[in-house]
């Protein structure tokens, strides 16, 4: 069954209900996994245009400061038009390794058109850094904080849900509703065979290991 939003003042999760019922969760102790559908960096082309270091918590530090768009008082199509934005953008042909070798998965800035992950990307990234400034050690950003997981932290990963949406009918869920629901299946069914590993620790080139620790990874690429 559908976890229900907290507080009852809404039929629908907000960012900020999701991320502070994570940190409760995460705080209680119990060992979890965290499928995100949005990138969780941005191509090696933007770290170069706007001369940052290959480093991905400052990424994210420099990323809010251009988009705060975990501010009530902002939204994506603000600061993308009235905002600070254009000073951090990118161009649509960029591509991230990983995406490229998903297939059809879009840059993470191309905006406005169908299958889009832009805008929640954009509306997404200030929430993973308040994750991990409130939790620490305690969960693992895969792949940025190694491929191999510490041993009793949780971790957090990018997925993308049309790698496994369409071996399972639909049913009476709603396309987003079945995309929550695939992901979570198909980690719970990694978890129960022992596979979940072999995932999270992939045989990539070192090349490629190094830059999907800049670029981030999708889990199960």
């Amino acid at each position: 069954m559908p976890l229900a939003p907290l507080g009852g003042r809404s039929r629908h999760w907000s960012r900020l209900g999701v991320t502070e019922w994570l940190i409760a969760r995460l705080r209680a102790g119990r060992r979890t996994i965290i499928g995100v559908d949005h990138g969780f960096s941005f191509p090696r082309a933007y770290f170069d245009k706007y001369g940052l270091a290959p480093d991905w918590e400052s990424f994210l530090v420099d990323f809010c400061h251009y988009w705060p768009t975990d501010s009530a008082e902002t939204t994506v199509d603000e600061e993308r038009y009235r905002g600070r934005g254009a000073e951090r953008s990118g161009s649509s042909r960029w591509r991230r390794r990983c995406e490229i070798e998903a297939g059809g998965a879009k840059s993470v800035f191309h905006f406005d058109v169908p299958g889009s992950v832009a805008k929640s990307t954009h509306a997404g990234l200030p929430w993973l850094l308040r994750l991990r400034h409130e939790l620490g050690p305690a969960l693992h950003f895969w792949p940025f904080d190694g491929w191999e997981l510490a041993a009793r932290s949780s971790v957090i990963a990018e997925v993308y849900p049309s790698r496994w949406s369409g071996e399972t009918p639909r049913g009476d869920r709603t396309a987003d509703e079945h995309d929550a629901w695939t992901v979570a299946n198909w980690l719970r069914q990694a978890d129960l065979t022992g596979t979940l590993a072999s995932y999270l620790d992939r045989p990539i080139e070192a090349e490629m290991r190094e830059l999907a620790r800049v670029e981030g990874w999708i889990l199960g690429v």
